[in-house]
């Protein structure tokens, strides 16, 4: 028996390494860590389909990872001999196997009578998906058809030929372990269903994972166009159109084809290899490396929702990497939202083969092509496609999550109400780069420069840049948001209503406004904190954007502990080294300067970089916002009573969770504002006085130092609120209306920003301001009247004298020059 054996596993590692010589595989969660193994429990792994190849193939993979051994005896007494087991037993002929019923086989049931027998001994059971080749499509070419690893069990002949097509292309997804004591142990009385619920759950997961990574299938782009104009919806639009613009019907009918032709995707499988290709070529040319963080919630979502990621908008290489993340980590890439003026010659074809489909800016004036595209969008939600747009709309040039737009947002809320048997669930996702490739652009564009329209030689232009290094970028998973779960907040008999493709709900905005804030904060919450802007924060908060080189790297330690002391959320991340790691990395970056001295080096910020370094700053300042609005007290103060600081922070707070989409409700804001005032005392930033009340150090100290600066992380932020508080003031009630206010408010900034040598852009922001005043009026701190005017009482009074507060007697009156000047 030993000697057959061992001449059959002398056999196996034979036909391996022949295998081998043509297979390559893209493999995922093949570690002890990402598997979350146990190491005194044995393991157990499990595939779908009876096949050799398979095993073969995940045996090397075992190998190649050092996980526990899949070839030998399960690693227990009286245990079965074997460390895997096929779910489905292989019942087809030679060229298409029949179908394959989940009958347990040999091994199942003997794993299943072993844990029975021992309820003191588990196994970790260990799942593994195998992709020979990854196509979604269905293709015209008989060959690609029969050859393509789909939904469908392929037969002998027909995985052979497969192997020799996509063997090249073979992807491998090891999944977190099931536990067989929790699985068995409610049936320990009855071992046949104990056998089928264990192969009920292992049915449903391959399931799940086979639908992450293939995907639902595609139908023909030509079908999918044809049907967008034969739906209910446009051919109401059809018929509204021609009457209203005394149009033929045919006509009408014609330009709505153009218009769903224009809009539809057509993802190719071939494209989207190719760009793997070319992107991992790219990636390596010009980053030193992507990150990628908590991945594992889109893995889980993708299974069984139709998944709409919200990346925030950075960079136009936004798409191309989230894409390509997610298809390296054996998901399928997203259908994404694509603004009409990338659809250019040569690179718009690639991009719809890639998975994009065009829209236009604004539809607002033309409701034939707003259907079609509505249409378009419910098709893909309906049929269970995953979706990528961006809630911002355009990219940030200031580095700071944007307003969320309406648009598509409502779009995916009302597909939704019309058909919600296919969940839809948002997922976050936060994207940090080192250095913006965009950069030199949006700095020109801050300072007034007219935005460079897309265009074929703008790209060519763009090419040039690939020999310059971008550092590295991180990709970070937020939290995942059912969109079911928002509606039942909201609105919780939202499923007892009828709607159809024109119904509006009365309560929609208030849902829309709900999702949207929620996602923006998502986003934030997964931010990717790096060096470059760890070190843009500190030297921004200086007055001369310069500092000795050991203070500087004090202060960076310094801030980062103030940061892993009281997490803003799990999914955060931080650099991995010390400040003098980040200092000489942003200085081999060349963004910072480095001026020597004979008493110690000076580090400063020179020339652009001083404005292109806000960038990076506005990427985390939410991160400091809190503590730094407790340490901006205390600029006029020496010492301040808990419960001040307590109120006088929840007062601004609600403006800067608007403005930066702070993750922390208001009603319990107040905790997080005492636990962070503890933090401070603990980290040496204020002291805890024998009054009961809260004193900042003394004058000279380095933690007076630290408690300034920290303070100045939002206290430009203040600064512009007090600009617009200060012209309402000087105006009156009933004098100004809101667009005066915003318009003034902004031309005051850029003049005091001229002035006093503010080097942020989006201090004079209008979008600021204007959000700033809505939620005055949100607030109950100001009204509109009837004839558009902005009128207060006492509130606005009792908030200003706040906001005062926190800014120096020499800003004060700064402001209040600058004010009477412009009022």
């Amino acid at each position: 028996m030993r000697l057959y054996q061992g001449i059959r596993s002398l056999i196996l590692t034979m036909f391996r390494k022949i295998l081998f010589l043509w297979v390559r595989t893209d493999v995922s969660g093949n570690s002890a860590e990402a598997l979350g193994l146990d190491p005194d429990k044995p393991v157990c792994y499990v595939l779908q389909y009876s096949s050799l190849s398979a095993r073969l193939v995940l045996e090397q993979e075992v190998i190649r990872a050092g996980l526990p051994g899949a070839t030998e005896a399960l690693p227990v007494k009286n245990g079965p001999a074997h460390s895997f087991f096929f779910l489905y037993r292989r019942t087809g002929g030679l060229f298409k196997g029949r179908r394959q019923t989940p009958v347990p086989t040999h091994e199942f049931k003997a794993l299943v009578h072993y844990g029975i027998e021992h309820p003191e001994q588990d196994v970790q059971i260990v799942p593994v998906s195998l992709f020979w080749g990854r196509s979604p499509d269905k293709e015209k070419s008989l060959v690609k058809l029969l050859l393509s690893d789909t939904w469908s069990v392929a037969g002998r002949l027909q995985k052979f030929l497969i192997i020799l097509v996509h063997g090249r292309n073979t992807y491998v997804q090891f999944n977190r372990p099931l536990s067989l004591r929790q699985v068995i142990d409610e049936y320990r009385h009855n071992e046949g269903r104990a056998n089928r619920k264990l192969a009920r759950i292992l049915r449903t997961h391959f399931r799940r994972v086979r639908q992450a990574v293939l995907g639902p299938d595609l139908s023909h782009r030509r079908t999918l166009v044809e049907g967008l104009v034969r739906t209910q919806a446009v051919k109401e639009a059809i018929r509204e159109t021609a009457a209203r613009d005394n149009i033929p019907p045919e006509k009408v009918r014609a330009k709505a084809y153009k218009y769903a032709d224009e809009i539809a995707a057509n993802m190719s499988i071939v494209t989207i290899r190719f760009l793997e290709v070319v992107l991992s070529w790219l990636w390596n040319r010009i980053y030193k490396g992507i990150a990628v963080n908590n991945i594992e919630v889109a893995k889980e979502v993708a299974q069984d929702n139709a998944v709409v990621y919200v990346p925030c908008h950075r960079s136009h290489i936004d798409y191309l990497l989230l894409s390509y993340v997610l298809y390296k980590n054996g998901l399928m890439p997203p259908h994404i939202a694509a603004g009409i003026n990338l659809n250019m010659p040569v690179v718009g074809p690639i991009l719809r083969r890639g998975g994009a489909f065009f829209m236009r800016r604004s539809f607002r004036d033309n409701p034939l092509y707003a259907t079609v595209f509505n249409e378009y969008m419910h098709v893909m939600f309906s049929r269970g496609y995953s979706v990528e747009y961006f809630v911002e709309g355009g990219r940030s040039r200031t580095g700071r999550m944007l307003q969320p737009r309406p648009g598509m947002l409502s779009m995916t809320v009302r597909s939704f109400l019309r058909d919600h048997r296919k969940p839809i669930v948002f997922v976050p996702v936060y994207i940090g780069y080192e250095k913006v490739m965009e950069g030199r652009s949006y700095l020109g564009e801050l300072r007034g420069k007219k935005k460079q329209k897309e265009s074929i030689f703008g790209l060519a232009k763009a090419m040039r840049k690939l020999t310059h290094s971008f550092g590295r970028v991180s990709v970070n998973f937020g939290d995942a948001i059912p969109l079911a779960q928002v509606l039942d907040e909201v609105h919780d008999s939202w499923r007892q209503e009828a709607y159809d493709a024109d119904y509006r709900p009365a309560w929609l905005p208030q849902v829309v406004n709900e999702l949207a804030f929620r996602v923006a904060s998502h986003i934030n919450a997964s931010v990717a904190v790096n060096p470059i802007g760890l070190t843009a924060t500190v030297l921004l908060g200086t007055e001369r954007l310069a500092m000795d080189e050991g203070q500087l790297i004090r202060l960076l330690d310094q801030f980062a502990s103030l940061l892993r002391a009281y997490p803003y959320a799990e999914t955060v991340t931080l650099p991995e080294g010390s400040g003098r790691d980040w200092v000489s990395y942003c200085e081999a970056m060349g963004l910072v300067a480095r001026q020597p001295q004979k008493l110690g080096d000076i580090i400063a910020l020179e020339g652009s970089n001083a404005i292109l370094m806000t960038y990076y700053r506005n990427n985390i300042q939410h991160l400091f916002a809190l503590p730094s609005l407790v340490a901006s007290l205390f600029e006029n103060k020496e010492s301040l009573r808990r419960e001040k600081i307590v109120f006088l922070s929840s007062v601004a707070y609600p403006y800067l969770q608007s403005e930066l989409f702070l993750r922390y409700d208001k009603d319990r804001v107040e905790d997080v504002i005492h636990r962070w005032i503890d933090v401070l005392v603990a980290q040496g930033l204020l002291k805890a006085l024998d009054d009961g009340r809260i004193g900042r150090p003394e004058e000279g100290t380095e933690a007076t130092l630290r408690l300034r600066i920290l303070s100045r992380f939002i206290i430009q932020t203040l600064e512009r609120y007090h600009i617009a508080l200060g012209i309402l003031r000087k105006y009156g009630s009933g004098k100004i209306s809101a667009a005066e206010l915003e318009e003034q408010s902004a031309l005051l900034a850029e003049r005091m920003s001229i002035l006093f040598g503010l080097n942020a852009p989006e201090f004079f922001d209008k979008s600021l301001f204007r959000n700033f005043i809505a939620n005055l009026q949100e607030n109950g701190v100001i009204d509109i009247d009837e004839n558009g005017l902005i009128t207060y009482g006492e509130g606005l009074e009792e908030v200003a004298d706040d906001a005062r507060l926190v800014l120096s007697v020499e800003k004060r009156q700064a402001i209040q020059q600058v004010t009477m000047l412009g009022a």
